[in-house]
Order: C-alpha cells, then sequence, then structure tokens
C-alpha cells in the first residue's frame, strides 16, 4: 500500500460520515466487551483481528471505500496494468508446466489484478480453467464483480467467489498485500531482556496497550526462536510475530496438490525485520492515504497492517510441504517477468502514455515500491526455473 508517511490530524470523527461513526462506536464496543471476557487483557492480535474483520463491523467487511483516491491506499494494480501482465507472465509459466490449470486469488483488492491477469493470459492463449476469488469483504466482492464484468464480460464466466479453500486445487495461487493484514501478535522485551506480551486494555473507557507476561500459545517459542539469532534482545525493543501464517500455508498444503504460489506484499527478511533500529516494530495503520502508528484512532474506519517476516513465511512454506521456488524484490521480479518489453510493445502501438510510465516509475523504483515491496514463490509438483526470479533471486538471504 502506497500512502503519505505523515500522521493524520485530528480529530478524527470531523470528516467522518455518521455510519461510519456509528460502526466504529459498535466495534469498539464489541471490543471493550471482549477485553472484559479475556479478563482485562486482550491479545492484539485478537485486537486486530476485530478491527478488521468483526462481522459486519471491522474494516474490511463494514462496506468503506478503501482502494483508491476516495478511499485510503492504492495497491500495485491501481497504478499500473502492466503490474498484472507481468503477473501473467509468470502464471503463464506454470499454467504451461502444468498442462492447464486454475488461478486463486486471496483478497482480489478493487478486481484490477484478475482484469489485468486475465487480459494478459488471454493474449498469451494461456487461461485458466476457472480464477477463483476469495474475499472477506462483501463490498469488494460486489466490486470486484462489477469491474470484471464491465471489463471482461467473455470472461466473466470463468470467475467463481469462494468462500472457503477448494478440497483440491492445482495451478497458481496468488496474493497481493494480504499477509500484511492478517493479524499478529506483538511483543516488548522488559529491562531485563525478557519478551512480554502486548495486549489491549480498557483504561478508564479508552483502550490502550500494556505488557504482560506472555499468555498466546507459541508466541514465547516464536520470540525465543528470534532472539537466538541474536535479534531483539535489547531491552524496549518490540515487535511483531505472525502466528497465523503456519496454520494458514498448512491448509493451503493441504489443497494444493501442484503448483506455484505467488506472495507478494511488503517486508523483509528475519534479520531486517528485526535489525536493531526497528524497535517499534512495523505496525502501521491507514487512513485517507495517510499512514500513522496510532491503531486506537477511527477502530473500525482505517487499515491496520504489519510487514511481512518473509523468512518465517519461507520457514512455514517448507513445514506445509512446499519447496521455496525464489524470492526477490518487486522491482526485479517485475523486469524478470519482461515489464521493459510490455512497456516497449505499448510505445510500438502509438505515443507513450505518460500516465503509464509514471505508474512504472511507482511501481520500479527503490524510493517507490521497488525494493521495499517483495515476492516470494513456493512450489509443489512444477518444476522452475521461473521467469520472476531470473533477474536476480534472494532466497539466501531468507
Amino acid at each position: 500500500m502506497l500512502s503519505n508517511p505523515d500522521s493524520v490530524p485530528g480529530p478524527w470523527d470531523r470528516a467522518t460520515p455518521t455510519g461510519g461513526e456509528q460502526i466504529s462506536r459498535r466495534l469498539t464496543a464489541l471490543i471493550r466487551a471482549e477485553i472484559a471476557a479475556a479478563g482485562g487483557l486482550l491479545p492484539f492480535d485478537r485486537f486486530m483481528e476485530l478491527a478488521l474483520y468483526a462481522p459486519g463491523l471491522g474494516y474490511y467487511v463494514a462496506g468503506s471505500a478503501k482502494l483508491g483516491p476516495g478511499g485510503d491506499f492504492v495497491t500495485a494494480p491501481e497504478l499500473s496494468p502492466l503490474f498484472g501482465a507481468c503477473v501473467a507472465a509468470q502464471c503463464a509459466e506454470a499454467l504451461d508446466r502444468l498442462d492447464g490449470g486454475e488461478v486463486l486469488a486471496f483478497g482480489a483488492g478493487s478486481g484490477a489484478l484478475a482484469v489485468q491477469v486475465l487480459t494478459e493470459l488471454e493474449r498469451l492463449t494461456t487461461l485458466p480453467h476457472r480464477y477463483l476469488i476469495l474475499e472477506p469483504s462483501p463490498d469488494l466482492q460486489d466490486r470486484q464483480r462489477r469491474l470484471i464484468s464491465e471489463g471482461l464480460p467473455h470472461l466473466a464466466g470463468r470467475c467463481h467467489w469462494l468462500s472457503a479453500l477448494p478440497a483440491r486445487f492445482r495451478g497458481v495461487v496468488l496474493t497481493n498485500e494480504v499477509l500484511d493484514a492478517m493479524p499478529v501478535h506483538r511483543f516488548q522485551v522488559d529491562g531485563r531482556g525478557e519478551p512480554r506480551e502486548v495486549f489491549v486494555t480498557d483504561l478508564d473507557g479508552t483502550l490502550t496497550e500494556v505488557s504482560a507476561p506472555i499468555r498466546s500459545t507459541g508466541l514465547a517459542e516464536a520470540v525465543a526462536a528470534i532472539q537466538s539469532a541474536g535479534l531483539a534482545r535489547s531491552p524496549g525493543y518490540g515487535s511483531e510475530v505472525n502466528l497465523r501464517l503456519g496454520p494458514w500455508l498448512a491448509a493451503l498444503g493441504a489443497c494444493v496438490q501442484a503448483g506455484l504460489l505467488l506472495l507478494m506484499d511488503y517486508g523483509y527478511p528475519a534479520d531486517g525485520y528485526y535489525q536493531p533500529d526497528r524497535t517499534m516494530g512495523t505496525l502501521l495503520c491507514h487512513l485517507r492515504h495517510q499512514a500513522h502508528g496510532d491503531p486506537y484512532r477511527a477502530i473500525g474506519l482505517q487499515d491496520i497492517t504489519a510487514h511481512v517476516d518473509f523468512s518465517a513465511v519461507a520457514r512455514a512454506g517448507r513445514a506445509a510441504g512446499f519447496d521455496l521456488a525464489g524470492f526477490s524484490t518487486q522491482a526485479q521480479f517485475l523486469i524478470g517477468c519482461g515489464i521493459d518489453r510490455l512497456i516497449a510493445d505499448r510505445a510500438d502501438a502509438g505515443a507513450p502514455d505518460p500516465d503509464l510510465l509514471l505508474g512504472v516509475k511507482q511501481l520500479l523504483l527503490p524510493s517507490a515500491m521497488g525494493e521495499r515491496f517483495k515476492v516470494l514463490g513456493l512450489t509443489r509438483g512444477v518444476p522452475g526455473p521461473w521467469c520472476g526470479f531470473s533477474v536476480r533471486d534472494l532466497r539466501d538471504r531468507l
């Protein structure tokens, strides 16, 4: 997601529609009830889960605008159609080696990526049998259906929305800015160098966070593994751990018979994620194209994200039975998938489009998305090498 890194000024509800205020109040009341039921200390990952996904109230399911100029952030497919065309080139390589198959997209956003991928796969004569979408947001489902029906009416019948993973799958799995929206646990290191868990509590009617001895299953072991690598040891150090990665990839491992998983998001290998000067972790909130660090403001009306620890993703993928296919920056991945050729093709077809070139710069420049965003590939039963990781494969950094 791209946002202005400046903090968002208050008061927060000044420009918030009445409906949004009501949703935020109801969601806050629900969170307070869960805090009370948990004995006054709610693990942060549960708070984040409710803030983003509480039925009918959470940010991703309550119907507010999220993507694009009228929302809170933009993603790569909204910046340039060449992003999806490059992703399609990698999909085509996998579908060819599988002799056909399907595409399964998690959290399809506005639907722009689906349109771009299907358009390019049709041009490459490598259309999937079906394009499956797992999307928890009802309003985003509606937006996706409209965009696909308007943009590709002849291919709309290939698109199907699922409420759960299929029992068996063969093809390509796509996630673009999905892992960063998974709820995370948070920890802090106390003055003795011991990790403590971050909880959310209700202090005199105000939601705030406190640290206490670790309670969440698996968190102590995860932090111990990080510290055994010499990371996250300094008193006062705080960060996040995504304990849901393992179960999520295990579920995929149980259904994917053969295929390629492309996991695209912003993040770092473990030594970058937990580097000494990143003492406050990576948690960010996005509201009206501005970024800030307070998850307890505008609850239900703003996105809450954490960067991805790609070393943990690779480890969980191997544990789920996948092979590591490659790891690269977004810029290197797009170059490997032929973005320069796609730009040249469009230039040959007519005058260069300044907006297209501006979007490509956002995708490739290190100061924008090019270095901050990464792509990790996992495979099962389909051989490499892969064009997306042909320019430079950084798997040795994981």
